[in-house]
């Protein structure tokens, strides 16, 4: 198996900003990585294979609704310390950070702000042991961008709600135990649904042929009938809003994961210059060449103010959707050019699975889609400082 020899940049010492027991939780986190998912990610990649083995793991390191408070099963830690545990898996693979995310944000988050006591009670603590793994349902085959147009529809059947439609692009679906799924009432209102594996007409097929996120479990969510208890229903919030506001969690943790992928492609790109010989003296000391690290450490070291202030904004609850936006869009950007430039440093190398390039420039080629495409996220931007929606 492959040593993980990875040393984070940190070119302007972020690394005073933080607290001990922020420090503690991104160390342990990396620890998991180095031990656990560098070894075998290449292969299961090669494989198109979720490692499921990892589920214990990333319970157990707390990544799994870190931020949910202790009593509902979470470790009750802060939005930066969350962003941090997200950067580092994703140092490992966007796919297993993927995973981590939906659990965490589009699974406990919205059980935690919309959900029952009851609902939480019984769910929560599970999530957060990786007793139970959640997917969320909102993506369709005809509606991504404009997921309010979605067709999933439930009518009140008296004692329970009868629930039909689809939903596309979902990870985890193939082996979730509950989805959170969003669904138009009869009155056209959206609401949440936790709808339950084993319920008679629910249907999780798995999405192949992937180029991307391929250790990344992928497939679609089919509701033919299917029963839903009443006390299934979300009953804390309702409309478009709702589902958006995980989107927002996740997507946070989001432009933090992604800067874990970029530091592991520069942390590849400069030690390979390093030792690459040509023309007598390593490639490092060529001038094209440390113009692409030095601009791919720059950019790294924005990315880390960007998402340290966001994190900031989010513990004292004054983080704007649109700000967020901004985060995730500058910083999925921010990876995937600098995938690019490390690959260009590696040559032919930077294509095979000796080297995890390759693997992030196709993962970060999903991520910069999902959550909000780059273009929709340039226009949220764009509608917060002119006030003029230019989307609909």
């Amino acid at each position: 198996m492959k040593k993980d020899n990875f040393e984070s940049p940190d070119y302007y010492n972020i690394d005073d900003l933080l607290t001990e027991e922020q420090l503690l939780v991104r160390d342990a986190t990396r620890q998991w990585v180095k031990r656990d998912l560098s070894p075998i990610i290449e292969d299961y990649a090669q494989k198109a294979e979720f490692p499921r083995q990892l589920l214990n793991g990333l319970a157990e390191i707390g990544a799994f609704g870190p931020y949910i408070p202790e009593d509902y099963g979470g470790a009750g830690l802060d939005q930066i310390s969350y962003g941090l545990i997200m950067q580092e898996i994703e140092r490992g693979d966007s796919g297993i950070r993927s995973t981590a995310s939906v659990q965490s944000s589009l699974v406990m988050y919205p059980i935690f702000a919309y959900g029952s006591e009851e609902q939480k009670r019984k769910f929560l603590p599970k999530l957060a042991s990786g007793e139970l793994i959640g997917c969320f349902g909102l993506t369709e085959p005809d509606h991504g961008s404009n997921p309010g147009g979605m067709d999933t529809k439930f009518s009140d059947e008296g004692d329970h709600y009868l629930l039909n439609g689809a939903k596309l692009w979902i990870s985890n679906a193939p082996f979730a135990d509950i989805a959170v799924v969003w669904a138009k009432n009869e009155e056209g209102r959206i609401h949440g649904l936790i709808v339950e594996r084993g319920m008679e007409g629910f249907s999780t097929p798995e999405t192949h042929n992937k180029w991307s996120l391929r250790a990344s479990a992928t497939g679609e969510l089919i509701f033919a009938d299917v029963k839903v208890p009443k006390g299934n229903l979300l009953p804390g919030k309702s409309g478009l809003g709702a589902p958006l506001g995980c989107l927002d969690s996740a997507r946070y943790g989001i432009a933090w994961g992604v800067i874990g992928a970029a530091m592991d492609c520069y942390h590849t790109a400069l030690k390979y210059a390093g030792e690459r010989m040509q023309f007598g003296k390593p490639i490092a000391s060529f001038q094209l060449q440390q113009k692409k690290l030095a601009e791919m450490v720059t950019e790294i070291t924005k990315a880390q103010l960007l998402a340290f202030r966001l994190g900031q904004l989010r513990n004292e609850g004054k983080a704007t959707s649109a700000q967020i936006s901004m985060a995730k869009r500058n910083n999925v950007d921010m990876a995937l050019k600098i995938a690019r430039e490390a690959r260009q440093v590696l040559g032919a190398m930077g294509i095979t699975g000796e080297y995890s390039i390759m693997r992030h420039m196709m993962n970060l080629e999903s991520v910069i889609t999902y959550e909000g495409t780059h273009d929709i996220h340039l226009l949220i931007t764009g509608a917060d400082i002119t006030g003029i929606q230019a989307f609909k």
